[in-house]
């Protein structure tokens, strides 16, 4: 009983010098409420428990939220750096057969993608293999009628693939599963074309995703363009 009683009197004395200690611990505390509440009886409701039940259930909603915050904060800035080096890979090429090369290699292994398919339209399409796995020519229409399906023609779209992904990806639409199509506008005068990207994940492009990178990318690829077709 002595031994017991020095005990309790060093954690006594320990809790008096350093009472946040205890009110840090969430485990000490639950225990402490939950003794309290057998001590009271099962007839009688303490306000101040329930009250700490709920602020310790905000307190872990808030936790929860600050952690996705953050979490989609580290994954739009890894996505951020994905594009602006994809950016760097289709900028530096000073032929037009690098740039397409690079599109096929570089860029599809940056944006982790399976295939990188630059559309092209126009009022003459060649006949036979173009002898690149990159550039597609297609009619005039074809990219609105891809893209927007009936619906109206959006910058950006991301969506699981169809049975009309091989009117873009060619025999390797067996594996695509989602895809991203940007649409290109090179100016005035000319036909529009698109950028498509191929994944054989469902997952990897989705209607939910934000399309802001894509975006910009698009907008810096229109203009890298432009220098080909002059």
């Amino acid at each position: 009983m002595n031994e017991q009683a020095v005990i309790a009197e060093e954690v006594r004395t320990r809790i008096l010098q350093e009472p946040d200690v205890i009110l840090e611990d969430p485990d000490v505390m639950r225990a402490l409420i939950a003794a309290n509440d057998r001590a009271m009886g099962g007839n009688i409701v303490d306000l101040r428990g329930v009250a700490m039940e709920r602020l310790e259930a905000r307190l872990q909603r808030l936790e929860d939220t600050h952690r996705s915050v953050i979490a989609a904060a580290y994954e739009n800035l890894a996505g951020m750096n994905q594009v602006h080096r994809a950016v760097n890979a289709f900028l530096e090429p000073l032929t037009f057969d690098d740039f397409l090369s690079r599109l096929g290699t570089d860029v599809a292994d940056i944006l982790r993608v399976g295939r990188v398919r630059l559309v092209l339209e126009s009022q003459e399409v060649p006949e036979g293999d173009l002898g690149s796995n990159v550039l597609a020519v297609v009619q005039p229409g074809f990219i609105n009628d891809y893209m927007g399906q009936g619906r109206p023609l959006r910058r950006v779209t991301l969506r699981r693939a169809d049975g009309n992904a091989g009117l873009v990806y060619g025999e390797a639409a067996d594996w695509v599963r989602s895809e991203a199509c940007i649409a290109l506008d090179f100016g005035e005068g000319r036909l529009p074309g698109m950028l498509g990207f191929a994944s054989d994940s469902p997952m990897h492009f989705s209607p939910n995703q934000g399309t802001d990178l894509l975006d910009f990318m698009g907008g810096v690829f229109e203009r890298a363009m432009r220098r080909w077709l002059e």
